[in-house]
């Protein structure tokens, strides 16, 4: 009671109207993301429904040797991970450049014209972004087969060359995602002080020794907390890009088979819930351990740019 009596006194009463206005979102939270926690239980079971989730048999690690005794988990680890990698190096890159580019504009409403149509795809769903992608793809009338027929080149089955899907993946996801960090990191360059900018230009600075000397550092904190916050969801695949885009064609699933669509066909298809919940609780201490090693590397290059 002295302990809890301390903290009322040190902490939770001088912030009492603080700790008031974050009660709705601690209870959402709570409700949403730890009381459903209680149910990785049935990784360790073989579920009955009968029985309920704490009455069912259970039996140990059986689920995850069946997931990992099958080469699906070796393809599925393989193509979250390497995805995802490539997305967070590529999207970085590409949303720093095009921050960098519209901050650089003369034009200032030619520049917010320009940001609004670059976040536009990050609102759309996937319904909608998979429509637009068979609108290019479709092996009768898609735009690209228009352009190859009238070019001489004969047309492609899209949908059933696995070969050409991990290119289209990644720009669809570059052209989804790439807008939204941008702006992000825009928003970052404006609170650089122009005073920075004015002493350089004095010194001689060109442009390119200005973005590299002292818009760049000024990013790496920005750089930092987006980088944890994607490799955290490294072992997370995007469920919308990779089964609503493929239109879940058998044919592509050595290429954009991932642990959420897995799961996802683990749990309708198989009605396998003690796989499909091993599946999920694998993807998380994985993705949970990658944050913590991340944050430390960082920590140790520039202990200023960790998170905690």
């Amino acid at each position: 009671m002295q302990y809890i009596k301390r903290i009322w006194i040190k902490n939770i009463k001088p912030n009492f109207t603080l700790y008031l206005m974050a009660l709705p979102a601690i209870v959402i939270l709570i409700v949403f993301a730890y009381i459903p926690m209680f149910g990785l239980v049935m990784a360790f079971q073989n579920l009955n429904i009968r029985k309920g989730i704490f009455g069912s048999d259970f039996v140990g690690l059986n689920n995850f040797k069946f997931l990992f005794t099958t080469t699906d988990a070796w393809v599925i680890t393989r193509n979250t991970v390497c995805y995802n990698v490539v997305f967070i190096l590529l999207n970085m890159f590409l949303a720093v450049l095009l921050a960098l580019l519209l901050n650089e504009m003369r034009g200032k409403k030619l520049a917010k014209v320009l940001q609004t149509v670059f976040i536009m795809p990050h609102f759309l769903s996937m319904a909608v972004v998979s429509i637009i992608v068979f609108s290019f793809l479709s092996p009768t009338n898609g735009f690209l087969n228009v352009i190859l027929e009238s070019l001489g080149y004969p047309k492609h089955s899209w949908y059933m060359e696995p070969r050409y899907w991990p290119f289209i993946l990644v720009i669809v996801n570059a052209w989804k995602n790439v807008g939204y960090s941008a702006v992000v990191y825009l928003a970052s360059i404006t609170s650089i002080p122009m005073e920075h900018y004015e002493a350089a230009i004095i010194d001689g600075a060109n442009r390119r020794q200005q973005a590299w000397y002292i818009t760049f550092p000024h990013l790496k904190v920005m750089m930092s907390i987006m980088l944890i916050l994607s490799v955290g969801g490294i072992f997370r695949g995007d469920f919308g890009l990779f089964y609503t885009v493929p239109q879940n064609t058998g044919t592509l699933f050595p290429v954009t088979d991932v642990i959420d669509t897995y799961i996802y066909r683990s749990l309708m298809t198989l009605n396998n819930v003690g796989m499909a919940t091993a599946a999920g609780f694998y993807q998380s201490v994985v993705g949970f351990v990658l944050v913590m090693i991340t944050n430390k590397v960082i920590e140790k290059i520039s202990p200023d740019n960790a998170m905690f």
